[in-house]
């Protein structure tokens, strides 16, 4: 979900009373601001964080937001479901309403841990896009015992005939008899499950822990969130 670009003179005419020939005569004098700076061009790309002015008329103000949740079992990844809570009702009245607010990286019903929530499509592109190879961390709890033969299966990469499609390689680290971390960097249909399903093996429990550098904080219990830091924005490159 990428932001929409337009141009400066469209935008302002389709938010506004102005009509192009009314627009030349601001734009030359100054007193069209994007970001806060005076332009004349009006075929200038403007997108949906640009602080836009007119005669000192605020036209958009739009502030980019970037939220982790600690997704509960249980809930669904979607603005709103008319049998089931959403990720969003977990969010405050006041962050919920925010306009363009999507779910970067959805989770299954019964799959817990991080959930990233923006309003900033070119910066959830960046997480999401195949060639970009972002590697998500999940934990895995497993109804049987696991052993070495895991971790060359998910490192060669599973053929699914349904789909015939091979997954890319995977990591897989086994923490103890029926317990594994999972690191992808894809994010298949139901593709972990699957892939253990390969083995004859069902997973119990699914959490993530981490897309990318963005670690799931240990402090937020299932339901809490938090905006992300600074750091935590700017290491999606």
């Amino acid at each position: 979900m990428a932001a929409k670009r337009s141009r400066l003179d469209r935008f302002i005419v389709q938010h506004s009373e102005l009509t192009r020939r009314q627009l030349k005569p601001l734009l030359a004098t100054g007193k069209v601001l994007v970001d806060y700076q005076p332009v004349n061009d009006a075929n200038l790309l403007v997108d949906y964080f640009s602080h836009i002015s007119v005669a000192g008329n605020v036209l958009q103000n739009n502030q980019p937001v970037y939220f982790m949740l600690n997704k509960p079992c249980g809930t669904v990844s979607a603005t709103k479901d008319d049998k089931n809570k959403t990720v969003f009702d977990c969010l405050r009245q006041e962050d919920s309403v925010i306009a363009g607010l999507h779910i970067v990286g959805r989770l299954d019903f019964h799959t817990t841990g991080l959930v990233l929530i923006t309003n900033d499509g070119r910066w959830s592109e960046r997480l999401t896009l195949p060639n970009k190879k972002i590697e998500k961390h999940y934990r895995v709890n497993l109804q049987n015992p696991i052993d070495e033969s895991y971790i060359s299966g998910f490192a060669e990469g599973m053929y699914f005939e349904f789909e015939n499609i091979t997954t890319q390689p995977a990591r897989l680290n086994i923490i103890d008899t029926h317990t594994a971390e999972v690191f992808l960097t894809e994010g298949k249909y139901h593709q972990i499950k699957r892939m253990f399903g390969r083995f004859r093996n069902p997973v119990i429990g699914l959490h993530r822990a981490a897309i990318g550098h963005i670690q799931l904080d240990p402090t937020l219990q299932p339901g809490q969130y938090r905006a992300l830091t600074a750091d935590e924005i700017s290491g999606i490159k």
